[in-house]
């Protein structure tokens, strides 16, 4: 074996914020599981939501028509591609019934997870404080500690139907609170967005002075009820959104999203955004433009997939004895684990180890998840179908 190049011990000191996070969880899970599979261990992998459909052959010829134009391979606007923006905003129109000007009310991003970044530091000051969703999307608390906000957890329960208390988060010191993290239909526990709710968050976030941040990649994906929170009256006072093609359109590794809100938002986001990249591939972004245009039957497809997928994944939950809702949208299921078992982490692991068959422990999100499970949709349905198998045996 080769000897390295860099040799002694590294004496430069990380700096606070990095020691303030962890690695993404999955980012550790995966190379675990990629060293059980060089050990010869065959694993079915339940735990990530990266779809594993094509995106459209049609969005696909775009882009390699694009790419074999010359003028295509400079740097692009910083804005985005009037072309996107513009896509963006029919759609929004079409499905969500929210006008956005194209021009000065959306601006296209690397994913919406780059956009998670840019809004935190657009508004986030070192001390101040960031109402995240226990449990929820991991990256909210992280980023917040990473840019020197300090995390408020707030509690989603099934018994409010995995909403936000509003009435208790009330009674406690907000005077810190510069920003709140809300994503329906929610991740993980895949309830869905309600009107009603969304009116009392954007007079919530009125009344105290708090952006609310809303992030909405899982509308399409077994639901169709699509609500945009921008929609409410007076929603563009205090309020953004986030969105992406990652699910919906199956391009997640594309790395196409948007943020969405009042043009004066919008205009303090690109002063972050636009110290940090460059703008998109051009012919990923008139793709991604084409691939909005593809309206209902893309959708019909899609879901079709997911229905057959669903079902068999229900069916495990219920060889495994889970408790979970019918009612759930999105690419996952979530699912309480019996009393049998510890804790999630308990049933994971057991699934893991025993059975090779990777799920997500609901602690992953949170405290509030420490007794549930996660699966995956994104998987066929041959791979459903072995998981299956293996847990019956």
């Amino acid at each position: 074996m080769e000897k390295s190049a860099i040799n002694g011990k590294p004496i430069v000191k990380c700096s606070n914020r990095v020691s303030e996070v962890s690695e993404y969880y999955f980012s550790q899970k995966l190379r675990e599981v990629e060293i059980m599979r060089e050990s010869g261990v065959n694993i079915i992998n339940l735990g990530i939501g990266n779809p594993d459909l094509p995106p459209s052959h049609s969005a696909i010829k775009v882009l390699e028509s694009c790419a074999c134009n010359t003028n295509n391979h400079g740097y692009q606007s910083y804005s985005g591609l009037k072309e996107l923006r513009e896509a963006f905003s029919a759609w929004y129109k079409s499905y969500f019934d929210t006008h956005l000007d194209p021009n000065n009310e959306i601006l296209p991003l690397m994913g919406s997870k780059e956009g998670i970044m840019h809004i935190s530091m657009a508004f986030v000051n070192p001390g101040e404080q960031v109402l995240v969703p226990d449990p929820g999307y991991p990256a909210y608390s992280a980023i917040t500690r990473l840019i020197g906000g300090e995390v408020i957890k707030y509690n989603l329960t099934p018994e409010n139907n995995w909403y936000p208390n509003l009435s208790q988060l009330q009674t406690i010191d907000l005077s810190k609170v510069k920003l709140m993290w809300i994503n329906y239909p929610n991740m993980p526990t895949g309830q869905r967005a309600s009107r009603e709710v969304y009116e009392q968050l954007i007079s919530f976030g009125q009344k105290n002075n708090i952006l609310i941040c809303s992030d909405n990649p899982y509308s399409f994906i077994l639901n169709q009820d699509h609500i945009s929170i921008l929609s409410i009256p007076g929603a563009s006072s205090v309020a953004l959104e986030l969105n992406s093609i990652s699910k919906s359109h199956n391009m997640s590794g594309w790395r196409i999203g948007m943020v969405a809100g009042h043009k004066e938002y919008i205009k303090e986001i690109m002063k972050a955004k636009s110290n940090i990249d460059s703008g998109m591939f051009k012919p990923v972004q008139m793709a991604a433009a084409h691939a909005l245009t593809l309206g209902d039957e893309w959708y019909r497809y899609i879901n079709q997939e997911y229905t057959k997928r669903r079902s068999i994944a229900e069916e495990l939950l219920y060889v495994l004895d889970c408790s979970f809702n019918l009612e759930q949208a999105g690419m996952f299921l979530w699912a309480k684990v019996p009393d049998c078992y510890q804790n999630g982490q308990d049933m994971a692991n057991l699934l893991l180890y025993k059975k090779h068959i990777l799920v997500t422990p609901g602690i992953t999100f949170g405290e509030q998840g420490s007794n549930y499970i996660r699966v995956s949709l994104c998987a066929n349905e041959n791979l459903l179908e072995e998981a299956l198998k293996r847990v019956k045996s």
